[in-house]
């Protein structure tokens, strides 16, 4: 029997939720378990701010680099002693930066974008594959760079799915194995990564070409919620969700889930826990090929997004060709829909406010179409709604575009 566990950033954040992941994992001593972590918690945030500096050959790329070393040098302190190996494997990949940073930038900024910010998880599993061997845990690190092979699509990769799964079992044969989510390679060995918070769908890619039993994701939530509990009080802890609810949730934004993790698990049946690293006694949630018994609503908030809407600049009417222009430039931009509606003489898009996309797709849009946009609205989505669920959600709320289907109700809100 195989488990894939899979740490994200909140559960290895400083050295105590490191040692309280040692005690998770001791939990599976003598048993077959891959161990996928993220970065650490706000270092990708800290790396995508660095990348900024160094892009635009800002003054304080040295001082951020500064930040990030300190936070990774000051868990390393903590947890081993200075003459300890990790610290010059750590410092290794830090040289690794300088030499990019001293550097002049790709025209590509997506390809900047992952050689540096892939660097976040390299760091982790270090720490914690040194830290697991200390507690006597011998574990093998494999780079996820050497298996997980993408095209060449930076910051939002493609799998190769042949090839990534030929690499995986050639490479995964010993246990315990650790390794990086997020990250992997094209085909002439440049890091990409899988999109954000992509760690969660190398668990799955991996759990998928070897068959797994079981993929465990330790969240500092309980489990999957009904609701984001900073939106909305008293969420429920739903204790089974079928794979397709699950694939509808991370569709529709869901945080809790990565959008593309259902579906390989889906294809071979492997059931997917979600739990607290916190409260690692109690099962979570568990995602499976089972309906649950109850239908309660679920809500869910995807903030920073921006409402589009594109009109033709002679009033005609918003026809076929129309529509396969505008989904090119989306194409070409690499932007992905929310919601879409369309009326006779307008489309209307809601999208991730993704500031190096936006601003060019909307200038792009503006050379043939009348654009009108609204930034940092909220797009609020219901599965399984009803009166009461959507008076909940729209009170005292503008109302800037709403669509209803059987299952589902979205507002788009200033």
């Amino acid at each position: 029997m195989i488990k894939v566990l899979k740490f994200g950033g909140a559960s290895i954040k400083n050295s105590k939720r490191i040692e309280n992941v040692f005690s998770i994992i001791d939990k599976y001593k003598g048993q077959k378990i891959i161990i996928v972590f993220s970065a650490i918690a706000n270092i990708t945030n800290l790396l995508e701010d660095l990348v900024e500096l160094y892009v635009n050959r800002e003054a304080g790329v040295k001082n951020k680099l500064l930040e990030i070393k300190a936070i990774h040098f000051g868990i390393l302190d903590n947890l081993f002693n200075k003459n300890d190996k990790v610290y010059e494997k750590i410092n290794n990949i830090f040289d690794e930066i300088d030499l990019i940073l001293d550097a002049k930038p790709h025209k590509i900024f997506s390809f900047n974008y992952d050689q540096i910010v892939s660097k976040g998880e390299l760091l982790s599993s270090i720490i914690l594959s040194d830290y697991l061997n200390l507690k006597k845990i011998n574990n093998s690190l494999l780079d996820s760079r050497d298996f997980i092979k993408t095209d060449s699509k930076f910051q939002n990769a493609k799998i190769d799915w042949l090839l990534t799964k030929k690499k995986i079992k050639e490479k995964i044969t010993n246990f315990p194995i650790v390794t990086q989510g997020f990250v992997g390679s094209d085909m002439s060995n440049n890091p990409t990564t899988l999109g954000r918070e992509g760690s969660d769908f190398t668990a799955a890619i991996i759990a998928n070409s070897l068959d797994v039993d079981e993929v465990i994701i330790w969240k500092d939530v309980n489990g999957v919620l009904n609701a984001d509990p900073r939106y909305f009080d008293n969420p429920l802890l739903l204790d089974n969700i079928s794979f397709s609810e699950a694939i509808e949730l991370a569709f529709y934004g869901a945080k809790v889930i990565h959008p593309k993790t259902i579906q390989p698990l889906q294809q071979k049946n492997i059931p997917l826990s979600v739990r607290s690293f916190l409260n690692y006694e109690n099962t979570g949630t568990i995602i499976n090929s089972s309906e649950p018994k109850d239908i309660i609503p679920l809500y869910i908030v995807k903030e920073n997004q921006v409402l589009i809407s594109i009109s033709d600049n002679n009033l005609s009417f918003i026809v076929e060709k129309h529509l396969s222009w505008i989904f090119s430039v989306l194409s070409k931009h690499d932007v992905s829909l929310n919601l879409m509606q369309n009326s006779a003489v307008s489309f209307s898009i809601c999208v991730d406010n993704i500031k190096h996309k936006i601003p060019s797709l909307i200038e792009e849009l503006s050379n043939k179409f009348t654009v009108f946009y609204n930034e940092k609205v909220e797009l609020f989505t219901i599965r399984h709604y009803n009166s009461l669920s959507i008076e909940r959600v729209i009170k005292n709320k503008q109302i800037l575009l709403q669509q209803k289907s059987r299952n589902t109700v979205q507002f788009i809100v200033a």
